[in-house]
């Protein structure tokens, strides 16, 4: 069996919905440009508030991919 090696990366995604579409965002994103993703770990939630409304949630996430390219 190969030894695999994973390379991890912090997104914010933001939604004005909720926390999981800016969560979901994120992954989206990461995905339009990296390849063999496998892991998504929310890390922090926080909202932005506009005149004591909540105008946008954000998902900071931990994203994980294989690194390297050829597996022998």
């Amino acid at each position: 069996m190969a030894e695999s090696v994973y390379k991890i990366i912090t997104l914010v995604g933001t939604s004005t919905e909720s926390w999981e579409k800016a969560a979901s965002a994120a992954v989206e994103q990461a995905s339009k440009t990296l390849r063999d993703l496998r892991i998504a770990e929310v890390e922090e939630l926080d909202m932005q508030i506009e005149n004591g409304k909540v105008t946008a949630y954000r998902a900071k996430v931990r994203i994980s991919f294989k690194y390297g390219g050829i597996e022998a």
